[in-house]
């Protein structure tokens, strides 16, 4: 089973960022963390990181992105205002589990506002464990992929 992970902006700056917040970890830590919970989990990932939403939104129109099972996401403030990247994710139609490392209720401006709330392909939100966040979010999502995923996605289940 395949699955997206798409870090978004400033991300990549994790180690370096407000410790107190993210932690010390760095990104490629968080990634190979995800590596070896995928190959636990029986799935492989494909991992992007961009400041840019215009190349994350692209990664998902990929032919090859759209043959995946879902998608593990955090994406930073985009949850705060980028409406393009949200029609992306209607537009991908795969379930999603959206992370955070931090609690985004408490921190930022518009704590209220998220503009993939209302997302039905939104699996659950995981927010606040730090690096851990992403760990169990790829585990909610596989589970709930394995409960209603089915590698031929244009086949329906039918009785003969």
């Amino acid at each position: 089973m395949k699955i997206l992970v798409i870090h978004g902006p400033n991300l990549n700056m994790l180690g370096k960022r407000d410790p107190k917040k993210y932690g010390s970890i760095k990104l490629a830590i968080i990634n190979d963390l995800l590596e070896k919970k995928a190959k636990d989990l029986d799935c492989h990932l494909e991992i992007i990181q961009s400041n840019h939403t215009g190349d994350l939104i692209d990664f998902l129109q990929k032919d090859s992105s759209r043959e995946s099972a879902g998608l593990l996401i955090n994406p930073g403030a985009l949850i705060r205002f980028d409406f393009c990247f949200r029609q992306a994710l209607v537009d991908f139609g795969k379930p999603f589990v959206e992370v955070h490392m931090s609690n985004i209720d408490k921190t930022g401006i518009n704590k209220k506002v998220n503009v993939f709330d209302d997302l039905p392909t939104r699996v659950t939100q995981v927010i606040g464990l730090k690096e851990n966040s992403y760990l169990v979010g790829l585990e909610e999502l596989v589970g709930h992929l394995r409960r209603f995923w089915h590698p031929f996605f244009s086949v329906r289940w039918q009785r003969h």
